[in-house]
Formats: structure tokens, sequence, C-alpha cells
């Protein structure tokens, strides 16, 4: 079980397209309120399953190829973090706009905790291998359908309530799928995940709600 008791801040004032600037009093207050009811709203859910690699239901696309060079075993993962995130955020939509995208980018910080919070427990079970970041569905040519498979394998529907619409977009909104990669030899620094980086405690990436670069 994931819990989300803080969110990061600064990376909700980047998703705000503000990152560094100075928050006014009200503003400052309109965040208070918006983190905590998103944390409050919230009820994160993760699933997973492992497979040995090559499977090829997966490798669609050359970048998930790349990715995963060099693997033995795929970690294929869906997170959420429910659907009263999306209520609230489209009640609002009608009733407070500013309050609306403010809940919006703290939904999106509250996810990607979540998904973070995973890769930490996958690098404790699966101690000795080497993990790749997230790779999700829709970036670079791996294309977004495959989420509906993913989802389908996870069994998620039925277990966490996550689907996906018409257009392959997971619905609720503020939900993951992803494939990441584990190999027992060291794989290349540019698909390495933050979980398994010796220097994530002390990095100054993540203090500041960002990473590396990969």
């Amino acid at each position: 079980m994931i819990k989300l008791e803080k969110l990061n801040r600064n990376e909700a004032v980047r998703y705000l397209g503000g990152s560094g600037i100075a928050l006014n009093y009200r503003m400052d207050r309109l965040m208070d309120e918006c983190e905590k009811e998103i944390i409050a709203k919230s009820s994160p859910k993760y699933l997973y399953v492992e497979r040995d690699l090559p499977f090829e239901e997966l490798m669609q696309g050359e970048d998930i190829k790349n990715h995963l060079d060099g693997c033995e075993k795929a970690i294929v993962m869906c997170a959420t973090l429910g659907a009263e995130i999306d209520k609230i955020i489209r009640i609002n939509q009608i009733s407070d706009m500013a309050k609306a995208v403010v809940l919006d980018s703290f939904a999106s910080v509250a996810i990607e905790q979540v998904c973070a919070k995973f890769d930490e427990l996958i690098a404790e079970k699966y101690e000795g291998y080497f993990q790749t970041f997230r790779f999700s569905p829709g970036y670079g040519d791996y294309p977004i359908e495959l989420q509906k498979s993913v989802l389908s394998m996870l069994d998620a529907p039925r277990k966490i309530g996550l689907a996906t619409n018409e257009n392959s977009l997971l619905t609720p909104t503020k939900s993951v799928t992803a494939v990441m990669g584990l190999s027992k030899t060291p794989i290349d620094r540019k698909k390495r995940g933050c979980a398994v980086c010796n220097m994530r405690d002390r990095c100054k990436f993540r203090r500041n709600g960002e990473h590396c670069g990969f």
C-alpha cells in the first residue's frame, strides 16, 4: 500500500509553469488547500506483473526495444489516484477554474510520487538487479494503444477500476501505465531510474522536483 502524506510543492509550481516564482499570500493559501484536498481524496493503487524477456506483446516499436536492450525481465505496471480526483477537478472547473488548475498540478505531482514509491518497492524486491526508468505507451514510437493491452494483462479494470477510453487515454486520468526493465548487468546511465541511483538522497535535481535528464 502506498500512502501520500506530503506533495512536492516545487514540482506543483513547475506544473503550473512558474518554477522559481515567488508565491503571493493568496496563492500560497490556495496551494495549501489544494494539497490537503488531493491527499485526502487520493486512493493510490498499483498493480504489476513480471515478464521474462523477450516478451513479444510488449515489443512494439524501436524505442521500447532499445530501452529494454540487455534486460532479462520486464516489470509491467499501472498506478492510479482513483476516480475522486477527476471528480473534484471537474467540479472546480465549473465553479473555480484557478483552484481546478492548482488541484490538477498537485494531482500530477501525486501520481508521480506514487510511481516513484513503486520504483523503490521494485528496487527492494529485485535487489541485485539494475533497473531502468519507467517507459510508458505514448513515449516515442511506443504505441499509446498498448495501454489497453497493459491494463488487460494486469486485470486493472476489474481490480482497481483503471481503464481506457476510445482514444486509448486512461480513466481515471491521473493514472500511469509503464514498463521498466531489470538487468543483472549494469545498464546505460540514460536508462536508469532514480530508485537505484546512489545519488538519490543527495541529488540536487530531486530536491527541486526534477531528474538528471534521461
